[in-house]
């Protein structure tokens, strides 16, 4: 128990005193700038009016800030302080407490600008000192010496399932250091048997317990009360949960905790927070590409015989149909000899249809392909609402007879000009599975960063080409 509190102690203080550190360097470093740009001229007006005279400067903003932090949860354990999203949230809160008044005296029109570039500038600060904070302190303190010794309890599969899950291979705050096996006799390489559990306990120094899939009621019971009894730290990774692929959150109904389980989609606010991005991004898109779009639609004319846009049938959001566009890549009968180049497909997977060096490509198409400009008329279907500029690769209506039920996973969002398959491998990656955990773990891990990130990466593996076909 003490070891426990200690790193709670030490968790908390050391996020505590970066968090001022970044804020305070954040503050010297506007200060500098103010002072530094000619206070008569355009940017030194602009930086006046949006940084006055003590902007930052007192301890109430700092004491905001803590406070704001703790509150969302952002000095938390697991995943909860690394959450780009509920950082920001927590940087939206503390700014707010601080400028409440000001918007009474300096009025709406001057608080409202203060307050979105004060609430961006922390939080882009905080979370380089989140990132920087964890490899620092990973650096001083190796996870190998500092991680609490974990004991797994569970069949010897479900164990191993569990310490490969990204929950202990990823996050290192716990070292597994073996396994209790509830089969008897025990597999070879257990620690022993469930029976032997309180000794065991004992033995191995172990801080943390892990359950592990399904376990009778006598020997749950009989591990989480040893557990608590030796001032354990009890998780549990039900085996039902991690197969279906949902989001279990706990609720409490007449003062019984139940576990809600949720598909992993894009619900509520998340879907329009998403649908102001697309109309956004696809109205720029349009608006900068459209040079370059009327003279690849010269050129796909002039190329070869056959329409400019080429219209396909796709499985969108919902497994709802919808006419996906592309420039023309290939002549004009192309649908009619697919089957001619069928058995030329590199994933061998007729769900995964993908011909290197498909000799119905035009000379153009090849080139238009190989830098991905043949997507560009998708911005079309992303204004209309059809697609994300963000999300999972629309198929072919006729498969979804050949999925299974994990598959159906891939269709809880809008279907995206890029998305985690293109930018992890483009079409190197022919495995169908793969593509599948892919677009799953998207629609699962959504976030608005997420798709930043993945926008940003798709400009470069483009220009790679790597994979492009």
């Amino acid at each position: 128990m003490h070891r426990h509190v200690r790193r709670l102690v030490a968790r908390a203080l050391v996020l505590v005193s970066a968090d001022l550190l970044a804020f305070f360097a954040l503050r010297a470093a506007l200060r500098a700038l103010r002072e530094g740009v000619a206070v008569d001229g355009l940017l030194g007006r602009w930086l006046t009016a949006l940084m006055p005279a003590g902007y930052l400067d007192g301890w109430q903003l700092g004491a905001a800030l803590l406070l704001g932090l703790l509150v969302t949860g952002n000095y938390g354990h697991g995943d909860w302080r690394r959450d780009p999203w509920r950082l920001f949230i927590g940087c939206a809160l503390a700014v707010a407490l601080p400028l409440w008044m000001t918007l009474w005296t300096d009025g709406p029109s001057a608080v409202v600008g203060r307050y979105i570039v004060t609430v961006i500038l922390i939080w882009l600060v905080l979370a380089g000192e989140r990132l920087t904070v964890d490899r620092v302190v990973a650096w001083v303190w190796p996870p190998e010496v500092t991680a609490a010794p974990a004991i797994f309890v569970g069949t010897s599969e479900d164990c191993r399932r569990a310490l490969a899950s990204p929950a202990f291979s990823r996050v290192r705050d716990l070292r597994g250091i073996g396994f209790v096996d509830t089969h008897n006799p025990a597999a070879s390489g257990a620690l022993g048997h469930v029976r032997e559990f309180s000794s065991l306990l004992e033995s191995t120094g172990a801080e943390a317990v892990v359950l592990c899939g399904s376990l009778s009621d006598t020997h749950f019971h009989g591990v989480v009360e040893a557990s608590f009894a030796a001032g354990c730290q009890v998780l549990a990774m039900p085996r039902r949960i991690e197969a279906v692929g949902v989001d279990p959150a706990v609720l409490w109904r007449g003062g019984e905790p139940v576990v809600q389980l949720t598909a992993p989609s894009l619900r509520g606010q998340q879907l329009y927070v998403k649908r102001v991005m697309d109309v956004a991004g696809s109205l720029l898109g349009f608006v900068l590409g459209l040079p370059l779009m009327l003279i690849i639609a010269v050129a796909v004319r002039l190329d070869s015989r056959g329409p400019v846009l080429f219209r396909q049938r796709r499985v969108g959001m919902g497994g709802r149909p919808f006419e996906m566009l592309k420039f023309r890549t290939m002549q004009e009968d192309a649908e009619s000899l697919k089957h001619t180049v069928a058995h030329l497909n590199a994933s061998g997977d007729q769900r995964l249809f993908k011909v290197p060096n498909d000799p119905r490509v035009t000379r153009l198409g090849a080139f238009l392909r190989r830098w991905s400009l043949d997507e560009l008329p998708q911005l079309w279907n992303v204004l209309v609402g059809e697609m994300s500029l963000v999300g999972p690769r629309p198929f072919f209506e006729d498969d979804l007879v050949l999925y299974e039920v994990h598959h159906f996973g891939r269709l809880g969002a809008k279907p995206g000009i890029t998305g985690l398959w293109q930018v992890s491998g483009r079409s190197d990656i022919v495995d169908f599975e793969e593509v599948v955990e892919l677009d799953t773990r998207y629609v699962r891990e959504w976030s608005i960063l997420l798709d930043i990130k993945i926008l940003l990466m798709t400009g470069p593996a483009v220009l790679r080409r790597r994979g492009a076909v």
